[in-house]
């Protein structure tokens, strides 16, 4: 997500922005190594106790090319008979005896660090097979979802031996302090649309605070998370410590959200799942809850703004990743002055925006995931024409082969409109027009979602007060996408609870413990 990563590509966006260029892609490719088209695909099975296994049942299921909609190959099915194998593999890891719970937390650092290292040595691999399976451009691939990966396992190594408490002075003759402890076994359920920065943005805080780990992959998207699997092993991590399982939800997913011996949850994903992670996790052993789920993200644009850079930010925060991320700018509120010039250029945007071959270069926009999420995308589209929004670009499947859509953009949105307030996770940007300042923030904030928000304004005044009445987890003002390791990322309202990133990602995955002690008295 982002921009800080695509540090050269980011600068390239704003030179082609000034000079009207198409494409940025283009641009960075010099700095890029060329991908593996057709990388090979050697490990497949379940991950326990830093070994490939078939899958108990003896089912497997097939991961799909989105850009073919041809199967790459089959993966183990794992289901409630592999994660108690998973389970019990990381629980035996977190004994208190083990090698793992009596490492010092400065090695657990480096085991982060060397895994970082493998994971920088393969990078190209990394990028082709995530562009394989998931279909995002091979540039972003490899410019952000791989390098972000990176960083964010060297930012929670450096905290590995940096977790730790306090002293309380308390009355009486006592000495009070506090530990920091890792909670346990972690069960870690994640998504398709970032699979290599999910699963380090959930390894990095567990492991650095010394817990355990079984990570269920999403099954459109299992290939690089069972490859990086392969790389724990290689890096050193005592058996157990990861585990790393791909499979449904119903199944796998459930079993972990349910299961008696896990200590807690961290899920990313629809806001519908999540509320089922959470009823489950309540329904067994009230296993802690971490939960980062849907957004419907507004971006303010006031009359002020720099024009030309408003708009290449808001098709970027809306478009990248085919549209495909929970922190998008999906409700852009445009002030009235400026409204039909910012339609057009962003139409104009829209139409430029080259779609196509992932593994291509010069390609800004690659498939949908996967056939029902292009579907559930196009029956969106089809809903906002009914409802009367005008469609100015775009609003139909790009092409006869893969999961492609066109760039769409629709004018004339109003509040009520499914458009504006279901989260599509595609490439359609709604664009609602405002006149009234005082009235905004309140519709703005009219959504069960507050996961992010962005205002473009030169009125430092109106950028204070909206960053501090937008009821989100993150405001980017005069900006998007902006997201590092050491920046919280999380949501109000239906976004979930708790932090990925950052100090504040730590405190999802320790127990804080206080130790009173009785000191002699003087007399003694």
């Amino acid at each position: 997500m982002f921009r800080t990563a695509l540090a050269k590509t980011s600068l390239l966006r704003n030179a082609a922005v000034k000079s009207n260029l198409p494409s940025v892609a283009a641009y960075s490719a010099p700095a890029i190594p060329q991908p593996i088209t057709q990388p090979d695909i050697p490990y497949t099975g379940i991950f326990i106790n830093n070994e490939f296994h078939k899958s108990e049942s003896g089912s497997q299921f097939p991961t799909v090319n989105p850009t073919t909609g041809e199967v790459i190959t089959l993966v183990e099915e794992g289901d409630k008979a592999d994660v108690e194998k998973a389970v019990k593999a990381a629980r035996k890891a977190f004994a208190l005896n083990s090698e793992w719970r009596q490492m010092d937390a400065y090695d657990r650092g480096q085991l982060l660090n060397k895994l970082a290292n493998l994971m920088e040595r393969d990078k190209v691999y990394l990028a082709s097979l995530e562009t394989l399976d998931n279909g995002k451009p091979y540039t972003n691939s490899y410019m952000a979802d791989v390098e972000l990966s990176i960083r964010n396992l060297r930012y929670f190594a450096g905290w590995a031996d940096k977790i730790h408490g306090k002293t309380i002075p308390t009355d009486g003759p006592h000495f009070a302090y506090t530990r920091h402890e890792p909670i346990g076994v972690c069960a870690q359920i994640i998504p398709w649309n970032f699979p290599l920065l999910m699963q380090a943005w959930k390894f990095g805080p567990a492991l650095a605070t010394g817990n355990t780990v079984v990570m269920k992959l999403a099954e459109q998207t299992p290939l690089t998370g069972l490859y990086v699997a392969k790389l724990v092993a290689e890096a050193g991590f005592p058996p157990g410590v990861v585990n790393v399982i791909p499979g449904y939800g119903p199944t796998a997913g459930a079993a972990l959200a349910s299961h008696m011996d896990v200590d807690k949850v961290a899920f990313t994903g629809s806001t519908q799942i999540g509320h089922l992670i959470q009823q489950a996790a309540g329904a067994s052993n009230l296993k802690r809850v971490t939960l980062e789920l849907g957004g419907k993200s507004p971006n303010i644009i006031f009359k002020d703004a720099d024009l030309d850079y408003a708009v290449e930010q808001a098709h970027f925060g809306l478009f990248f990743n085919q549209g495909q991320c929970c922190c998008a700018g999906s409700r852009i509120f445009v002030e009235d002055p400026i409204y039909d010039e910012f339609v057009e250029r962003s139409v104009e945007r829209a139409k430029i925006r080259k779609v196509g071959n992932p593994f291509d270069f010069t390609t800004e926009q690659g498939p949908q995931v996967d056939e029902e999420q292009m579907t559930k995308i196009l029956g969106l589209i089809d809903s906002g024409k009914s409802e009367g929004a005008k469609m100015c670009v775009g609003g139909a499947r790009h092409g006869d082969k893969g999961y492609f859509i066109e760039p769409t953009v629709f004018a004339d949105v109003k509040d009520h409109m499914r458009i504006a307030r279901e989260e599509i996770f595609g490439p359609v940007q709604q664009i609602l027009k405002f006149s009234d300042v005082h009235e905004l923030i309140e519709r703005a904030n009219n959504t069960e979602y507050g996961l992010a928000a962005a205002v473009f304004t030169k009125d430092l005044d109106k950028a204070n007060l909206f960053a501090q009445g937008l009821r989100a987890g993150t405001v980017w003002i005069n900006c998007y996408d902006v997201l590092n390791a050491q920046t919280p990322f999380g949501g109000y309202k239906m976004s979930g609870q708790g932090r990925e990133n950052s100090e504040y990602a730590l405190r999802n995955y320790y127990e804080v413990k206080c130790v009173i002690t009785k000191m002699p008295s003087k007399n003694a």
